[in-house]
């Protein structure tokens, strides 16, 4: 499929390898191949037609129309925008958990400190854990209210115990309880890329490590996110907070060469966002203190790419940081009001 894709006049993107893009004058295509699923949209329903015939000549494959279903993703159309959901697959793993008719929960962790590892007794069925969290995992793709949350109970994958259990029946608890809720992606009149990014220092009460989070927003639309553990332990609050913007850059700058190769270059500079104003002034502070001497690297790789002009550090309330909740429980009232910001929302 990818060397005839090339023979018609795609392109591979260097971005991402599944994506082919067409361009001929104002002729533009975008395809998104997964083994044989594909999703393809172009400029003008000519060029989508002349596409899919030339397709068809070459391969057995069938026109399924407008975009409804793709690798288990529900795709609806609310108003003008789209509404990308996984009901079904919800209610899947609620059955495979025998949760269907469980009680529903507010928010899917709670506000305590983290669980250690070695706490409580081990689980009676560990591959059943696992086999469950796996599936969360795939559910964060429209659901990135609960990426915190499955992070935190992916880290005792290897030994879960009874703690680590309940934390897991709780997201399922949560998940029965906003079965109506999907990712919301609707037209935008801004362009901009803008990030908000968040730490929690020393938050593993094990390896001492802390717990990063971003989202990234392409105009009013969440593009992307992550909740991650620190691959290292951050001696200074300050240190882990800069890790975490660097993370957030590093994705902003993947995401502005995919937006390059898809021939929607940005026209101004991404904005970060962050609660910390010492990491902010690092971003720009060209003196090299003690305390931050060992994060150099991450220090050089934001300060570069501030200096060139390709993105601004800017300091933001922590009421207004979206990226809260990716890096710990937060109550009831800020985690719906943050879900909504990050546009979870019912069709």
């Amino acid at each position: 499929m990818a060397t005839f894709l090339l023979s018609i006049g795609f392109v591979e993107a260097k971005s991402d390898t599944s994506l082919f893009v067409y361009q001929r004058g104002s002729d533009t295509a975008y395809l998104l191949l997964y083994v044989d699923d594909i999703v393809l949209t172009a400029s003008s329903s000519d060029l989508l037609r002349r596409i899919i015939s030339a397709l068809q000549r070459e391969f057995a494959m069938k026109d399924l129309g407008e975009l409804h279903h793709f690798l288990g993703m529900h795709v609806q159309r609310s108003g003008d925008g789209l509404l990308l959901s996984q009901r079904q697959y919800m209610l899947d793993i609620l059955d495979r958990a025998g949760m269907a008719e469980c009680k529903p929960c507010s928010t899917p962790v709670d506000t305590h400190p983290k669980v250690a590892a070695a706490e409580g007794a081990p689980v009676s069925d560990a591959t059943d854990f696992r086999s469950l969290v796996g599936a969360l995992q795939y559910l964060t793709f429209t659901r990135p209210d609960i990426a915190y949350a499955v992070q935190q109970v992916c880290l005792h994958m290897h030994d879960p115990r009874e703690p680590h259990l309940t934390a897991l029946k709780r997201i399922l608890r949560y998940v029965r309880g906003t079965l109506h809720l999907g990712l919301l992606l609707r037209p935008s009149t801004s362009t901009d890329l803008v990030v908000y990014t968040d730490a929690d220092w020393a938050s593993c009460p094990d390896t001492r490590k802390s717990t990063s989070g971003y989202a990234v927003f392409l105009g009013d639309n969440l593009v992307s996110w992550s909740s991650k553990r620190q691959n290292i332990v951050s001696r200074s609050s300050v240190e882990a907070e800069y890790r975490a913007v660097a993370n957030g850059v590093a994705e902003a700058t993947w995401l502005c060469q995919l937006l390059l190769e898809l021939h929607a270059p940005l026209r101004r500079a991404t904005l970060v966002y962050y609660d910390n104003i010492s990491a902010v002034y690092m971003t720009s502070n060209p003196v090299q203190h003690q305390r931050t001497k060992h994060i150099e690297i991450d220090l050089h790789f934001v300060r570069e790419r501030v200096a060139i002009g390709d993105l601004r550090v800017l300091h933001v309330p922590t009421s207004s940081q979206y990226a809260d909740i990716f890096t710990k429980g937060r109550p009831t009232s800020v985690f719906t009001e943050f879900r909504s910001s990050l546009n979870v929302q019912s069709g």
